[in-house]
């Protein structure tokens, strides 16, 4: 059921937030302590500020409203994926050349798995950190476990 009403919001916000200059990160339904929780995470090439996520809220639960599709008292919670955000493509690496990130890798690279550093270049599907001792560290996109951006 979790993922049939993922799906039609995923459906409803890919509508919807084009419009608004938006785009979907990402959205969470699940079972936490104090009930059920629907998240969904906003992002654009800016900021995304406190409007947006009202904007969308009050969207998105009136299309909740009419179209009935949750059958149990739940939490809606629209925000950014936040200044940690996770790094989920090549293309999100593109996006933050200039950044710092923290990346996991599946398998050592000189002895180490985690590196912090800044994205200095992506070529292809290769990403080049700069560590903070000035050392660069080259890997491809499909080694990496983990990656986030770090402040």
């Amino acid at each position: 059921m979790s993922e049939y009403i993922i799906d039609k919001v995923k459906d409803f916000l890919q509508e919807l937030l084009p419009s608004m200059g938006l785009e979907l990160f990402d959205i969470q339904f699940r079972r936490e302590g104090h009930g059920w929780v629907l998240r969904v995470f906003i992002d654009n090439e800016g900021s995304v500020e406190l409007t947006h996520c009202s904007n969308v809220s009050r969207e998105l639960s009136h299309y909740l409203d009419v179209e009935d599709i949750i059958d149990h008292a739940y939490n809606l919670e629209v925000s950014s994926p936040g200044i940690e955000r996770p790094l989920r493509s090549v293309t999100d690496f593109h996006r933050f050349t200039g950044e710092k990130a923290r990346v996991k890798l599946s398998e050592p690279v000189e002895g180490k798995k985690i590196f912090e550093g800044t994205i200095e270049k992506v070529s292809g599907n290769e990403i080049h950190l700069r560590l903070e001792d000035e050392n660069l560290i080259q890997f491809f996109y499909e080694a990496i476990n983990k990656a986030r951006l770090a402040i």
